[in-house]
């Protein structure tokens, strides 16, 4: 038997670099998962079942350097190779099959286990690395999970629950799925959850999960959630596709947000109160992910040249979700900023067109938006979204490619859209006269733009229209006024601040907090107020400024804004300590706990965006404490890529000042074993 399973291996090596569609089709995977923190690997047990479409010897599955640990005497036999499992036949064409087999993967990727949660993150890293499957997008099959884990953890995976059983310290959590999907979106979380259920208009379940630890942050994290949900349903046209629909936050995420089938994963980042809310919040993210579940989801990309089919579509879908919450000038407003970015993109010679695989997410987010709003125009939008809603309805469950979606436009309009494909799908350059003539459409942005227009005027040219546009309401206009001031002297201009801080906009107020190079004195007073805007970014902008330029009154300020943490990634505490470690005389039998408060933060107890901020201001402190040394170490081996490189830029600048590098080696018997094999690697130890 050894040899024969040898012979088919390598006889179809070849196989396993190509496509199988023509082969076989699956159908269902249905797999009981069981992850072990500790040591960081999964045990699973899969049932495979197939129908073959032609005869073929054996078929495969990805799967990355996972060993079988055992299978059913009845079935399809198997065998595992680096990054496949074969199922051995030969098999006779249009029958249907079935593999039991079980695994064992220590993933390198995919699948995380992070602070006191589990979680995966499968699109562009491969679910098949804890999960035998199928790497390409094209065979779409039906995922029905059961997670293993221990009682008092709370499991969630894509479709619904249908049964939770424990069996001794386990609980054996089962889910269902009724549709089939493509394997990169399938997902599960592990940790301390809890979650509250809206119910949508058309009779959908909404799961809402947090931490117990945030459930005060929950209404403002989630505001406007059923709203967005309800928009989407009735502005897309076609029923939600899945069983209910799920979102949770993930600590450390990878991404600001995952749209696994019915089931969204975000960033914890996007847990706020109702202060952060103005300045972060998570609406946008929300109804990107959500219009995912439609375009994407339901319907998927042949291959990465059509990715716009996803990213374009569920980029415009949010902005139009959010033009129903926040109005049509808050949607041009999102539209002139994304065509700013990209047409400086194009001038640098640096523009792609939409149906390249390897375009930027700018070109596949923005521009494909942009491709969208530019064809409703052309078309009108009673046949935009007709066609959506056929494209979608016929190709449900399905894979797409563009043409797919221009068939359904071709065959409700005889606009001819031959100049449209050219200039949106096929030119590199950004269509910047197109998309000027269209936001012009906005009366927003036009007397925006008039605003703008006034720069280079003399200040005795356009006072009186400055003052008009920091007074008319529009937060946009307001801040370009304000922005403008600060290229004046202060005296000719301190009344029209004066303006910009009675309108109690707090966007327009932000600007000023923003944008002033120098407080004078006989505004100080006036500027203090903005410590208490309802704007973490405008008090941590007005409390290091205040700080700067008045000394003499740097305790008022400190005493003012104790005990104030701001965004998740406590922007405003560590500012505050910072300044606080810095002013001479103050609260000096306190400073080194504030100091020990700050290097707790650089460590692998709080989530990357905390550790980072934390990071900066101690490395530019000069601190060289042995915690932060070991905290940076661990920093330098962490999960995400972002993080974890620019930990390993600052240990690079740190080792290079004097004596450091020593202290580094000093205590490496500190370290663990992988972040020991990071340092080893790097300094080229034996």
């Amino acid at each position: 038997m050894f040899r024969f399973f040898l012979f088919v291996c390598l006889c179809l090596s070849s196989l396993g670099y190509a496509q199988q569609d023509s082969l076989v089709d699956f159908l269902k995977i249905d797999a009981a998962i069981e992850p072990f923190t500790t040591e960081a690997k999964v045990f699973g047990s899969v049932k495979v079942k197939f129908k073959t479409l032609q005869a073929v010897d054996s078929i495969y599955l990805d799967a990355q350097h996972m060993t079988i640990k055992g299978q059913a005497m009845e079935g399809v036999p198997v065998k595992a190779q680096e990054n496949k499992i074969w199922l051995i036949g030969p098999f006779e064409a249009f029958r249907t099959y079935t593999a039991f087999f079980q695994y064992e993967a220590f993933p390198k990727q995919t699948l995380y286990f992070g602070h006191h949660q589990i979680w995966t993150q499968g699109q562009g890293k491969y679910t098949s690395n804890w999960l035998p499957s199928l790497d390409a997008m094209t065979d779409k099959m039906e995922f029905d999970l059961t997670l293993i884990i221990p009682s008092g953890s709370i499991a969630i995976a894509n479709g619904t629950l249908v049964s939770k059983i424990p069996k001794g310290p386990k609980v054996y959590w089962k889910f269902n799925m009724q549709q089939p999907m493509s394997s990169y979106l399938v997902a599960f979380a592990v940790g301390n959850f809890e979650h509250r259920t809206l119910t949508s208009e058309s009779g959908i379940p909404i799961e809402l999960y947090y931490e117990p630890k945030d459930s005060a942050y929950f209404e403002p994290t989630y505001r406007y959630t059923q709203q967005l949900f309800d928009f989407l349903g009735e502005e897309i046209g076609v029923p939600y596709p899945w069983q209910n629909y799920k979102e949770v936050p993930i600590r450390d995420f990878l991404y600001a947000g995952m749209e696994n089938t019915g089931c969204t994963f975000f960033s914890e980042a996007f847990v706020i109160d109702s202060v952060a809310f103005k300045d972060r919040n998570y609406i946008n993210v929300n109804a990107h992910e959500m219009a995912h579940q439609w375009f994407g989801n339901l319907v998927t990309e042949t291959e990465g040249k059509h990715h716009w089919l996803h990213e374009g579509f569920a980029t415009y879908y949010a902005l139009l979700a959010e033009r129903a919450l926040f109005g049509t000038d808050y949607y041009y407003w999102k539209l002139f900023q994304s065509a700013e970015q990209l047409k400086a993109l194009s001038e640098e010679g640096k523009g792609e067109y939409l149906l390249d695989p390897k375009a930027s997410s700018l070109t596949f987010y923005e521009k494909g938006a942009w491709a969208l709003h530019i064809l409703k125009e052309t078309i009108g939008e009673d046949t935009f979204k007709n066609a959506v809603k056929n494209y979608l309805k016929k190709h449900a469950y399905q894979n797409v490619n563009t043409e797919d979606f221009l068939n359904e436009i071709r065959a409700l309009t005889n606009t001819d859209i031959s100049s449209w494909e050219q200039d949106w799908l096929y030119q590199s350059a950004f269509q910047s006269e197109a998309a000027y003539q269209s936001l012009m459409q906005s009366p927003f942005i036009q007397k925006y733009f008039e605003t703008a227009a006034l720069w280079d005027l003399p200040l005795s040219n356009k006072e009186a229209q400055l003052r008009e546009a920091i007074q008319g309401g529009n937060e946009f206009i307001g801040q370009e006024a304000v922005y403008q001031l600060s290229k004046e002297p202060f005296s000719e201009v301190m009344s029209l601040y004066q303006t910009a801080m009675k309108t109690e906009n707090i966007w327009v107020r932000q600007a000023v907090a923003l944008s002033m190079d120098g407080i004078p004195e006989s505004f100080r007073a006036e500027y203090e107020n903005l410590l208490n805007d309802a704007s973490y970014l405008t008090q941590e902008a007005a409390l290091y400024n205040l700080w700067l330029q008045f000394p003499g009154r740097r305790t008022v300020y400190l005493d003012r804004m104790d005990g104030i943490m701001g965004f998740q990634d406590k922007n405003i505490r560590q500012l505050w300590l910072t300044l606080a470690l810095y002013t001479e005389g103050y609260r000096t039998d306190t400073k080194k706990g504030y100091l020990e408060e700050l290097l707790g933060y650089s460590g692998p107890d709080f989530s990357f965006e905390i550790r980072q901020k934390a990071f900066e201001y101690l490395y530019a402190m000069g601190i060289s404490d042995p915690v932060f040394i070991q905290n940076l170490i661990n920093a330098c081996t962490h999960h995400y890529w972002r993080f974890r490189d620019a930990a390993r830029a600052m240990l690079d600048n740190f080792m290079e000042e004097e004596g450091n590098k020593a202290q580094v080696l000093a205590l490496f018997s500190s370290y663990s074993e992988k972040e020991k094999a990071y340092l080893k690697r790097k300094l080229d130890m034996q």
